[in-house]
């Protein structure tokens, strides 16, 4: 049986390789510093991008269950980098908060690359940065949506 050789890779896909490449090494020493896994991380993420959000909201981001979820969530209020809180209106209803600041340490590794980046990108015109953004928001849509 003949060995297949791998498909060329464009131009694009390897720059959007380097990229992902490059910020998972800063969000990797972040990580790193903090003592948290990488699940752990991508929810602390989720939730600093989403302050107040519902643990169910935290699952179907994360795709895990219902149970380790609960897990995941005492797992990181006891390391004091997640708040769970009473909703005011409906005390059934919880809502977390990040008590970690992205900008400083350790997660200021991540926060310095996409600063970085977005300085990289504030030397191009913004009309080029909007259209860049826009080819990938519909080329990764498109992809997306042709996943099985």
């Amino acid at each position: 049986m003949a060995a297949t050789e791998a498909p060329e890779v464009s131009e694009l896909i390897q720059a959007l390789r380097d990229y992902v490449d490059a910020r998972n090494a800063a969000l990797i020493d972040a990580r790193r510093e903090l003592g948290v896994n990488e699940l752990d991380a991508r929810a602390l993420l989720f939730i600093a991008d989403n302050p107040g959000v519902r643990p169910s909201q935290l699952r179907d981001y994360l795709g895990i269950t219902s149970a380790g979820i609960t897990t995941l969530v005492d797992r990181l209020i006891s390391r004091e980098t997640v708040a769970r809180e009473s909703d005011e209106k409906d005390r059934r209803v919880v809502h977390l908060t990040a008590l970690v600041d992205l900008e400083n340490e350790p997660w200021s590794a991540l926060y310095r690359f996409d600063t970085a980046f977005q300085r990289a990108a504030d030397d191009y015109p913004v009309e080029q940065i909007a259209e860049f953004s826009d080819l990938l928001g519909k080329l990764t849509a498109g992809t997306t949506s042709r996943l099985p």
